[in-house]
Formats: C-alpha cells, structure tokens, sequence
C-alpha cells in the first residue's frame, strides 16, 4: 500500500491563512459554529479550525462544499486578498492569521472580522422595514461623517 506523500508545513501560508479567515468570517456571519458546519460538511470541527487556523490546506473539492453550506461563490475566498503577498519570500505562519493584512486597526479588512461588525449587520438586516432600514443608514452615514470631520 503506497502511502500519499505530505504536504510540508512550509508549503502552508499566506493564501491558505487568508481563504481560512475568510471561511471563519462567512461562518460567523451565517451563525454558525464551527461544530453545525463540519457536520454540514462532513467532518470534525477541529478540522474546520485547521482550515480556519490555515494550519490544513482546504482542497478544491472541499471548497467547494463549503462554499455551498455558506452560500458563498468559491471566490469569496479570495477575495481582498492582498496582491503584493510573495508566496516565495513569506515564511508559513500558521498561526497568525492576519499575517498579510493591513495593521491599521479600522483597515476594512480588520474591521470585517469583529464581531461587533456582524452583529452590526445582522442586526441592520433583521429591520424588515426598507423605510426603516434606510432611515438607519443614514444616521449611521451622517455620525460616520461627523466624526471623521472633528479629526
């Protein structure tokens, strides 16, 4: 029986941490926790952590899969990824998983990963009345002028 060769760690890195962050977000937008959706999936949620952690590399196949539980295009996994990562010079830092992302603290791609930002948005979403809806993102519009114009 012919064993699979591994992957070494230090094939691991930028793309697999970023699609992984990524995947926790669109997770945690949908409410889910990592236990529903490796059920969903098919497999352990300390699985789904490696993929989240970037720590396991996702095959296509498999992100495939998850990208129909989060009703997401495969796309969405790469999207705002940095274009100036250098897969060749970048040690593999599996554990951190901002490691290529700006680190200015209200970078968009920092501020999406809040938690406050999704309850923000699911809340905004849960207002089923347009009138009212829009009514809120205007206030929200104007505060966020004011402020930036006391600076």
């Amino acid at each position: 029986m012919s064993k699979r060769p591994k992957i070494l760690d230090a094939a691991l890195g930028p793309v697999d941490i970023h699609v992984g962050a990524r995947m926790r977000l669109r997770r945690k937008f949908c409410g889910l926790s990592q236990k529903q959706l490796a059920k969903f999936v098919g497999v352990t949620f300390q699985q789904i952590q490696k993929y989240e952690s970037g720590a396991n590399r996702m095959g296509s196949s498999r992100l495939y899969q998850i990208s129909q539980v989060l009703s997401v295009p495969v796309a969405y996994f790469f999207e705002d990824m940095p274009t100036l990562v250098d897969l060749q010079k970048r040690p593999a830092c599996a554990n951190d998983d901002l490691l290529f992302m700006k680190k200015d603290p209200m970078d968009d791609s920092n501020v999406l990963l809040r938690q406050e930002t999704l309850k923000l948005v699911r809340a905004y979403y849960n207002i089923r009345n347009l009138k009212q809806r829009q009514k809120v993102h205007e206030l929200v519009s104007s505060l966020s002028k004011s402020c930036s114009s006391e600076n």
